[in-house]
């Protein structure tokens, strides 16, 4: 029998096995924020027509090859106002993206999930009700995804709902950090960095230790309900201070208004907010914009905010794409990425694909 010519000299039809493409896909939720991850990689998103059948029914094509690639689904799940987008399709879109390049023979499947919805129903309050985080959970890993990334979680222990499936839940803390440090100036004598429930506090805790915060406080709330409390208390004192409230969501905002207030008649200088995902659904803007005690609200472009931004001129958006892409870069080139976590609390050092098989989608 003849001898194989691994390098594919005898037969010009065979070659060499070549490592896997870094592919970038996404659907409808943020494709704004995608496109800002890929002018960083410096690589193209995957051509693909992410729409709906006439009767609603989400309909997905992909034209770009995937087989043997590496691909990242960066795709949040939120809503979208400029695309007509609720939270539910984007689930589906998700879905049935991981489930299409799974069908497509992909290498890898990497979900980054900016935004993960349902992620504050983490556990049963009383009885008869959903943990509805387990079931997007589940429904991710039944469907073939290898790696899940998301942002900032409301729980860390959501990560354990993906059965024997690798989860970073990365940290908006250094961008945090870098403009509370270099875009503001404030020095660290002068922040006080507050925690606005019991379960806020760790986050909190770790902004403090990046900006070198004099102090954390923590806000006392009676919650009667989702969205409405009863009452606060502040353990700690923010008198004469700059305070800073740390969170990973506000929804209608009532709550962050509400704490904001209680802060300056307990002696704040100033109160800003920092909340990693916006979610600000009607009348959150209003409510922010007519708060006398809030200077700014910052928050990340986790989840599409131009709408908002015409809405509040005390909205600031912080972009996580350069994040993101860093996080690409490691995965694909099987780094570390501990800097990137919310447990480290060293200087992220953001690099370059270093891997000559990163290339652009085809045309």
């Amino acid at each position: 029998m003849p001898e194989f010519d691994l390098e594919g000299s005898q037969n010009p039809g065979w070659g060499k096995v070549r490592d896997s493409h870094i592919r970038i896909l996404t659907g409808n939720a943020n494709p704004g924020f995608v496109e800002e991850v890929c002018k960083d990689l410096r690589i193209k998103k995957m051509r693909a027509t992410v729409g709906k059948f006439a009767n609603g029914e989400i309909n997905i094509g992909i034209e770009d090859p995937a087989r043997g690639d590496d691909v990242f689904i960066i795709h949040p799940t939120c809503a979208n106002a400029s695309t007509g987008l609720n939270v539910n399709e984007a689930v589906m879109e998700l879905l049935l993206l991981i489930h299409t390049v799974k069908l497509s023979s992909a290498k890898r499947i990497t979900a980054i999930i900016p935004h993960f919805a349902y992620a504050r129903q983490d556990r049963k309050t009383e009885a008869r009700v959903p943990i509805s985080a387990s079931a997007i959970a589940q429904l991710l890993v039944n469907v073939g995804v290898d790696r899940i990334v998301t942002v900032d979680l409301h729980c860390g222990q959501i990560q354990g709902f993906f059965k024997n499936t690798p989860v970073n839940n990365l940290s908006p803390s250094r961008e945090f950090a870098h403009y509370l440090k270099e875009k503001k100036g404030f020095k660290p004598s002068e922040l006080a960095i507050v925690a606005p429930d019991a379960g806020a506090v760790d986050r909190a805790r770790k902004l403090a230790d990046r900006v070198s915060a004099d102090r954390v406080v923590t806000i006392l709330k009676r919650r009667v309900q989702a969205g409405k409390v009863d009452s606060m208390h502040i353990a700690g004192d923010v008198s004469g201070m700059v305070a800073v409230i740390v969170d990973d969501m506000t929804d209608t905002s009532g709550t962050l208004c509400k704490a904001a207030e209680v802060l300056k008649s307990h002696g704040a200088r100033e109160v800003y907010a920092m909340i990693t995902h916006g979610v600000l659904t009607d009348p959150a803007c209003e409510r922010i914009e007519k708060c006398d005690a809030l200077q700014q609200v910052i928050v990340t472009d986790t989840m599409p905010q131009s709408h908002n931004l015409c809405r509040s001129s005390k909205l600031v958006v912080l972009s996580l794409a350069p994040l993101i892409a860093e996080c690409v870069r490691r995965i694909h080139n099987e780094q570390a990425m501990d800097d990137l976590l919310p447990s480290n609390f060293l200087p992220a050092v953001y690099g370059t694909l270093d891997s000559p098989e990163a290339q652009p989608a085809a045309e």
